[in-house]
């Protein structure tokens, strides 16, 4: 029971991760939100105050995709190799600073769409890339704080102290780039992961509740069809006990004039296989001809609406938000896949 009742939250677990993936992919959220915090990061709000980065869950998949997108267009050009230095005053666009970033970075870049799909920026070639843009200023790093002040940068803040307490070395001052960057990543990635446990969270309930798998009455259903294959070991042993049990569900389910064509029918259809009989929509695959597709529509909706399947959706969806990864290793610690590659 342990072994199907874990088998059945590593399947479902998997489902939720592949279609949270998937939408991930499909509307590009990491590098979305990437460059978000970069455009937030170099140049500031936009003209109305705004923030690239979301604001809560629901911009994550609404504004983010498809009215905030900073991310620059993809340039399959190698990067200029003199870099002019950047403009004062008013000759400073919206998102000067994110462009210039992405054209000493674009070589990392590789064509999926029209905008850039660089999702991860290594530390050191942020750093470096700042430190391309300080060779291009007369005054160098101090010339280059001096533009991100005029042009009030929220980076400025971050350099100037990192100048500071480098003394005014360069060197010092590109490595405490890089910690500060590789730090703002790892902050980054913390609120990425909040976003997306909510969007897991949403469609596991989903997904239970379109499976309507009742954790509680699978468990039973293992149970009692591990007394069934007990059953059936007993009605090779020759066991009168096996027998009756046989007959007895041979006569439930109409075969009994035919024990044998009960079992094996039985046996090809575990309860590990029935675990979706409840879904809104079922398939069976027989053995000559197409797999069949059916609507289990008022069956689905009477189990949904009733109070005794309530509990088991609950620990159902709860199993869920475990995540794929811990239900394997559960299931590796139950059948000790572990311990036998250890070996």
């Amino acid at each position: 029971m342990a072994v199907g009742l874990v088998l059945a939250f590593l399947f479902l677990s998997l489902l939720v991760s592949g279609i949270n993936e998937g939408l991930v992919r499909l509307l590009s959220i990491r590098s979305k939100f990437l460059w978000a915090f970069l455009r937030d990061t170099l140049d500031g709000p936009d003209r109305q105050g705004r923030s690239f980065l979301p604001a809560g869950m629901r911009d994550v998949f609404t504004a983010l995709p498809f009215s905030r997108d900073a991310r620059p267009r993809h340039n399959s050009m190698p990067s200029p190799a003199v870099l002019s230095p950047i403009p004062e005053g008013e000759a400073v666009a919206e998102g000067e600073l994110t462009e210039r970033l992405y054209e000493r970075v674009r070589e990392i870049d590789h064509p999926k769409a029209k905008r850039t799909s660089i999702a991860t920026l290594p530390p050191e070639r942020f750093a470096l890339a700042l430190m391309e843009f300080a060779s291009a200023e007369p005054n160098g790093v101090q010339g280059l704080l001096d533009k991100l002040k005029a042009m009030r940068s929220p980076l400025h803040g971050h350099l100037q102290g990192i100048w500071e307490s480098s003394a005014a070395d360069v060197n010092r001052f590109r490595q405490q780039v890089e910690v500060w960057f590789d730090a703002e990543m790892r902050r980054l990635t913390l609120l990425y992961r909040r976003y997306v446990r909510w969007v897991v969270a949403v469609l596991g309930l989903v997904l239970t509740l379109v499976f309507s798998m009742d954790a509680l009455e699978y468990g039973k259903t293992l149970l009692r069809d591990q007394a069934f294959r007990e059953g059936v070991a007993a009605i090779a042993g020759g066991g009168d006990q096996g027998l009756t049990a046989l007959k007895d569900r041979c006569t439930a389910t109409g075969d009994s004039a035919d024990p044998y064509r009960c079992v094996t029918e039985a046996l090809s259809s575990p309860a590990l296989v029935k675990i979706f009989d409840h879904a809104l929509v079922g398939v069976a695959v027989p053995q000559n001809g197409d797999p069949q597709v059916k609507w289990n529509l008022g069956a689905w909706w009477e189990r949904l609406i009733s109070p005794g399947h309530w509990p088991g959706f609950v620990l159902t969806f709860a199993a869920l938000l475990f995540g794929a990864s811990f239900w394997w290793d559960i299931l590796r610690r139950l059948t000790g896949i572990r311990s036998r590659a250890g070996r």
